[in-house]
């Protein structure tokens, strides 16, 4: 299984929106701080994933959540939890 995820961070108010075949692990280096990006991006969490069965289609979802149609869709989907944030 291929995932497409999103992480959001309370203290800069951004998400960021990646894809893995370990969702586990790759969470794991995100909040560890061994990700790049993501270690400016303090207390990390994650608040959305899709699964996809082959890793094209997850890469292609991915593209489609990083337009700004995209990220509108995601804080829909995970509104009640900025709200309460």
């Amino acid at each position: 299984m291929w995932y497409v995820y999103a992480l959001y961070s309370k203290s800069v108010n951004r998400i960021y929106i990646g894809v893995t075949g370990d969702l586990r692990k790759r969470i794991r280096d995100h909040v560890s701080g061994k990700t790049k990006t993501t270690s400016r991006m303090p207390g990390v969490e994650l608040v959305y994933y899709e699964a996809c069965i082959a890793k094209e289609d997850a890469m292609d979802r991915e593209r489609q959540l990083k337009t700004g149609f995209g990220r509108g869709y995601l804080r829909k989907r995970i509104n009640y939890y900025l709200m309460r944030s």
